[in-house]
This record gives C-alpha cells, sequence and structure tokens, in this order.
C-alpha cells in the first residue's frame, strides 16, 4: 500500500487544517511567512502561494522554532482552534534537504533526513497538545555537524483522529527555505517522499481511541544527530 505524499511543491500537500507561517532563529521571529512555502488557506486542495524569494539565514546549532496557526490570519483569543484543533492528536517532525537554491521549484527526488521529532510521552500526552499549550511553538535544534548550504526545512504534523482506517491519518506540512552557514562534514542518510511512509505503518495507520493507546510509533527514520555520526 503508497502513502502519496507530496511536499514543499507549487501544489497543495494535505487537506490541511493547520499551517506553518514562521520560522524563528534563536527566539527572534523572521516575520510571517518570510521563507515559508504556505498554501492559500487550510482547507482541502489549497493553492499555494507565489514561492517566497526570501532565504532565511541560521548557523548550524542554532535554536530554531516553528511557528504554527489555523489560518494565516488566525486570532487565538477568538479561535479556539488555534493553531490547531486540540483534538487532532498526533506525532510533529521536522526534516531537512540538501539543495543548490532554497528556491527551487523542482522538488521531486530530494533527499531529506529527519532531525526532530516528538510523539506521544509515558503520560499519554501528544506533541500536537504540547503544540496547542505553547500556542504553536515547537522548538528544535539545527545539528551543528551538517554540511553549510542551502536547505528546505519541512515541519510536519501528522493528525490521527481518523487514522483508524486507511486513509485516514491527515499530514499537515510547510518548507522553509534557509541558508546554513558554519557546518560540519556530516552525511544523514536519507528518505524519499513518498516512500519514506507506508499506509500499513503502525504510525500511519493508528487507533487513537479504543482500545486507548500506551505508545505510539512515529513514522519514519529516527532524527539524526551528530552524537551518532560519531559512534
Amino acid at each position: 500500500m503508497k502513502l502519496t505524499i507530496v511536499t514543499c511543491s507549487l501544489l497543495a500537500s494535505a487537506s490541511a487544517h493547520t499551517i506553518f507561517t514562521q520560522l524563528h532563529v534563536n527566539g527572534v521571529a523572521q516575520g510571517q511567512t518570510k521563507g515559508i512555502r504556505v498554501p492559500t488557506y487550510d482547507g482541502p486542495n489549497p493553492l499555494r502561494t507565489p514561492l517566497p524569494k526570501d532565504i532565511i539565514n541560521v548557523k548550524a546549532g542554532d535554536k530554531l522554532t516553528a511557528e504554527w496557526h489555523h489560518t494565516l490570519d488566525s486570532k487565538p483569543e477568538t479561535d479556539k482552534a488555534d493553531p490547531i484543533d486540540p483534538g487532532h492528536l498526533g506525532p510533529v517532525m521536522v526534516y531537512l534537504a540538501k539543495v543548490d537554491n532554497a528556491l527551487t521549484t523542482a522538488v521531486a527526488g530530494l533527499k531529506w533526513f529527519k532531525i526532530y521529532e516528538d510523539g506521544m510521552d509515558a503520560n499519554g500526552e501528544w506533541a500536537v497538545t504540547r503544540l496547542y499549550n505553547k500556542k504553536g511553538l515547537v522548538d528544535f535544534v539545527l545539528p551543528s555537524c551538517i554540511p553549510s548550504g542551502q536547505y528546505l526545512l519541512r515541519a510536519e504534523i501528522i493528525a490521527l483522529h481518523g487514522a483508524g482506517n486507511y486513509p485516514g491519518a491527515q499530514l499537515y506540512m510547510e518548507c522553509a527555505q534557509i541558508n546554513v552557514t558554519g557546518g560540519g562534514n556530516a552525511s544523514p542518510a536519507t528518505v524519499s517522499f513518498p516512500g519514506a511512509y507506508k499506509g500499513t505503518d503502525p504510525g500511519i495507520k493508528f487507533q487513537m481511541y479504543w482500545p486507548k493507546p500506551t505508545s505510539y510509533t512515529i513514522p519514519g527514520p529516527r532524527p539524526f544527530t551528530c552524537s551518532a555520526k560519531l559512534k
């Protein structure tokens, strides 16, 4: 069973109800939609807005934060589904793909490696709940040993409320255009989309409600770390 995922393209990536709208670098917001390939709206089959011309400068080892919102103009004080419907429980992940030019429109065949994942903790609390409680903010660290150069940074949420039968999982993702300096010479193992996930993966086909789950396996590869490179 093949799971089709369109990523970082000019087309829709999913039937999204949340959008990765802004990247923060070491706690400094870079600007709403700056350098982010966002859709026109959060409903089914949105078109993509024109690709941004900005490339966000970061350093290897920086603390980055992905900021999510229900829509591009959500008002948290009145929108209880901002940054995401709190019932859309599931994991949060971040991938990188090295590119010659972060403004590229040629995204087929990119090689991705995961740098962050968060799923369900030992108390049964989900990553999406933590994201909701932090008003849409997810912190992660850019590995210090990855090569310098330009990348697409893919932030992704999988909502599992309908995932008991395939295809029911909802995948939401956008990409930031970044330029990394001060990097190293690591060569992380990569995966491709489509291909990294299968419809039969336990993290894609998942019973959320009954019996109540006690564990969850996040799909895709494990996150790359520089310490793993040295082993």
